[in-house]
């Protein structure tokens, strides 16, 4: 949700340059330089410095630990709802290009609401870069705040949970809290909220680009081996362009597809993408679907929201976690194997690992706070990961599973 700025509060402080922290425990002073504010929905303020575009934005606060990867992190779907939080002081090193989008749907833009950053956005220094990270914010309609004391906001959603804010920018420095406090209590809770639909594709479309090469960039898929259906609920481009790297030719569909079209379609196999908002909310209209498809025999494989939505077909339950796990750094144990693989992760609910019923088993487990990452079905070609396999941050742990599911349609056409 966007809006603008009303009447200003009143009270100024004392003139700060633009790498010093604004914090102040008067959230009625407004500092002298200030161009942007954080409210979260308890009260707490946060003075700042503006970037990107102007306006106001809402959604939950939640932190990301990724040291790069901003721009994939801001494209990303399963970010819908959300204004990031970056852990790592220096962004905008790397710049903006028009390679590193991973919403895969037609439109290519940015779902996260805006962004919060410790120091100033830092200039671009990288041969791919075709943009400053600033000008492409603004472009993109995205609200930054720079200056804040990220630590502190980050040690506040570790001890006290996620929580909804409001992020905006003024030049003027005229901000009214009491009316930014308002709009970040009233934006919707995360849980209990469908945001699949928000971000899903409009009508099927055919993916056939591969993975990027230094040398080449993207190309193009030439010899397809297999049919691959992926139901949209918040599809990242790179999940897509790694099965068709193995030889898949993707048919993308919108997440309210029936089981009846899906199959009408004659795939060699089934993916369940990834996404934002609450799986059981989604589970609602996806769930039914999913049972059909399991129950079809045909190989499937699930990433993140898609993982979760599996294991509520398969009888289990999901739960909102207390800030969730994002960042580039998570090791995760393979149980059958004992390798630990470092993951990237985004997921703010996860699967129970106490109510996976009788023939699930349970394939990984997070080393940080032992949660569910991954599950199978005893007997059926069938399984599912909570991380991202394609973001590579190992940088290439986790790609043997695209690998499984081309092999489990190999072993089913053989």
């Amino acid at each position: 949700m966007s809006s603008s700025p009303t009447k200003p509060a009143q009270g100024r402080g004392k003139t700060r340059t633009r790498g010093e922290s604004l914090q102040t425990n008067d959230a009625n002073s407004i500092p002298a330089g200030a161009t942007a504010a954080l409210v979260l929905a308890d009260g707490e303020v946060y003075w700042g410095f503006g970037a990107g575009a102007l306006g106001t934005a809402t959604g939950e606060i939640c932190f990301n630990t990724s040291m790069t990867g901003y721009q994939e992190i801001l494209t990303d779907p399963s970010y819908a709802g959300q204004i990031i939080t970056f852990t790592f002081p220096h962004i905008g090193n790397t710049g903006a290009n028009g390679q590193d989008i991973e919403t895969a749907t037609p439109a290519e833009r940015p779902h996260a609401c805006g962004l919060i950053l410790r120091a100033p956005i830092t200039p671009a220094a990288n041969f791919r870069a075709t943009n400053e990270l600033n000008d492409w914010l603004r472009d993109n309609g995205l609200i930054a705040v720079t200056g804040i004391d990220t630590r502190r906001l980050t040690r506040r959603l570790r001890e006290k949970g996620a929580i909804n804010g409001a992020v905006c920018h003024a030049l003027d420095g005229k901000f009214d809290i009491t009316v930014l406090r308002a709009q970040a209590a009233d934006a919707p809770a995360m849980a209990g909220l469908d945001l699949a639909l928000t971000v899903t594709c409009e009508k099927p479309y055919e993916w056939t680009q591969t993975r990027w090469q230094i040398d080449t960039g993207y190309g193009e898929l030439d010899k397809p081996r297999f049919h691959v259906v992926a139901m949209d609920f918040g599809a990242k481009s790179n999940i897509l362009r790694c099965l068709a790297d193995l030889g898949c030719r993707v048919t993308v569909v919108p997440a309210t597809t029936s089981a009846k079209d899906i199959l009408g379609l004659n795939p060699d196999g089934i993916f369940l993408s990834n996404g934002p908002g609450d799986p059981a909310a989604t589970g609602d209209y996806a769930v039914p679907v999913i049972k059909e498809l399991v129950a079809s025999g045909k190989p499937l494989f699930g990433i993140c929201l898609g993982h979760q939505i599996l294991a509520l077909t398969l009888g289990a339950k999901t739960v909102k976690m207390h800030h969730g796990h994002r960042g580039a750094n998570h090791p995760v144990k393979d149980l059958a194997t004992g390798k630990v693989e470092i993951t990237s992760q985004n997921h703010g609910f996860v699967v129970d690992g106490e109510t996976l019923p009788e023939g699930v088993t349970a394939t990984h487990v997070s080393l940080f706070d032992q949660t569910l990452e991954g599950l199978s079905v005893d007997g059926k070609p069938v399984f599912s990961v909570q991380h991202h396999p394609e973001a590579s941050p190992g940088p290439q742990d986790s790609h043997y599973l695209f690998q499984r599911f081309v092999d489990l349609m190999e072993g089913e056409n053989a």
